[in-house]
């Protein structure tokens, strides 16, 4: 059995932010998020045993509204007086017989390999501990080990003394440990320290002195265990996850143009050769099919796009529908509810929204299309705006197969426009137009002759 405590509810004051620390982003999730997904991955593997704690603080409330899930326990801690008190905190949830893995919300590219080989450590003789050795360690706790190269104790940097402070193996602050041994030490924490705090890392001399030996274990390599304490470490984190999921997939046959100058921010599933330009941003679940070309500066976020599609640079996709052989952009943009079917065309400077572009149906430039239906093969002239909204409501429009929508017209919804109909250039509907028919809605022209134009005064 396994019950896994997560320490999340510092502040983070080096953030300068309002907001939680564990809440800021790293690849379009919070920090929390990476960290309990992987802490449920290893409890998928315990058969429905494992128990979930997530200790909070700062922004409690707005921390449980992020994220809402009925699998974790959340505890309180009202005042942040250390790790040990943080634990403290969900002692009496915490199983005898279950082993105590202790995580942290603000490292969030720890790996479930890792954590398994910890895990192994630990029986009712021995606890585990994951440690490190960095080429500059300032600000870590050092490990003081014996002769035999068991760990005998942790020393924060404020109490170190120098020829500890010359040690460069550091403690991560993930443990794990049995729930018996657990609860019987953390009442003996002591706040009596530089900083008045009850630490966790005090229980490996307890340990030692009821004779369990402290057993470490270490990660694949430093960025997996390192923390977010400011927005510099942030970026750089970002952009280590961000190269690896890069190098995936690219390992997955995905062609990018320069990996380092593309981002993912949530799940992206691709077929076979796909390409992307420079500075694409992915967001969400975006699947992507076969033999299809993305350009540069183009975001996609919630979006499936089929085969044979090309998307034109600086186009942003949102919670769209892409069926095979689309033309896309450049600077197009599709918002939600956009569907467009096999070789539609949605060309640059147009916005769409819950609208179902029709088989082979253009839209090439400069126009509005909102809750509307398109039919099959037609073709909406520069300019055109469906005038969907009147204040308060929104009102649909439908246009037939084949129709012709000339160049700058307004489409009044609600209004339906038959198959094979044409409205001539310049017209606004307010009526519906049936098959065959031809609108021509617009003043007769006149003109002024010896006109002149108004001048400056």
């Amino acid at each position: 059995m396994l019950d896994i405590v997560v320490l999340a509810a510092g502040k983070g004051t080096r953030m300068k932010s309002s907001l939680p620390k564990v809440l800021h982003p790293l690849a379009g999730k919070p920090l929390l998020s990476h960290v309990l997904d992987t802490a449920q991955l290893l409890g998928e593997k315990d058969q429905g045993q494992c128990e979930l704690h997530v200790v909070i603080g700062h922004g409690a409330e707005l921390i449980q509204q992020s994220i809402d899930n009925n699998k974790f326990h959340y505890s309180l801690q009202t005042e942040q007086l250390g790790t040990g008190h943080a634990v403290q905190q969900v002692m009496e949830n915490l199983r005898s017989d279950a082993i105590t893995l202790i995580l942290y919300g603000d490292v969030p590219l720890i790996q479930e390999e890792t954590l398994e080989k910890l895990i192994t450590l630990v029986d009712d003789e021995t606890m585990g501990l994951l440690t490190i050795e960095l080429d500059d360690p300032s600000g870590y706790g050092r490990i003081i080990k014996d002769a035999q190269g068991s760990v005998r104790a942790i020393v924060e940097q404020k109490d170190a003394t120098a020829d500890q402070l010359a040690v460069c193996e550091v403690n991560t602050g993930v443990m794990a440990v049995k729930g018996s041994h657990l609860k019987e030490w953390l009442p003996q924490l002591s706040n009596d320290n530089a900083q008045n705090e009850y630490y966790l890392t005090d229980i490996i001399a307890i340990a030692r002195k009821n004779g369990i030996d402290v057993v470490n274990a270490t990660p694949q390599n430093e960025m997996e265990v390192l923390g977010v304490n400011n927005r510099r470490q942030q970026a750089e984190l970002e952009r280590y996850l961000q190269e690896n999921i890069a190098q995936q997939l690219m390992d997955e046959g995905v062609t990018l143009l320069d990996p380092y100058r593309f981002d993912c921010r949530g799940d992206l599933q691709a077929g076979e050769d796909l390409v992307i330009d420079v500075n694409c941003v992915f967001e969400g679940l975006v699947k992507i099919g076969n033999n299809v070309s993305i350009g540069p500066n183009v975001c996609i976020s919630n979006t499936t796009i089929g085969d044979n599609v090309v998307i034109k640079a600086n186009s942003v996709l949102e919670d769209a529908v892409l069926g095979n052989n689309c033309d896309v952009g450049p600077f197009a943009r599709l918002r939600p509810g956009t569907v467009l079917s096999d070789k539609a065309k949605v060309g640059n400077f147009v916005e769409t929204k819950k609208a179902l572009v029709g088989e082979g149906s253009k839209i090439n430039h400069l126009s509005y299309i909102g809750d509307t239906t398109i039919g099959k093969g037609a073709n909406i002239g520069a300019g055109t705006i469906t005038c969907n909204y009147d204040g308060v409501n929104k009102f649909k429009t439908e246009i037939g197969d084949g129709a012709f929508i000339g160049s700058n017209s307004a489409l009044v919804a609600p209004v339906s426009i038959g198959k094979n109909a044409t409205v001539g250039a310049g017209s606004t509907l307010t009526k519906n137009l049936g098959d065959n028919e031809l609108a021509v809605a617009r003043g007769k022209q006149k003109n002024i002759s010896h006109w002149e134009r108004p001048v400056k005064k």
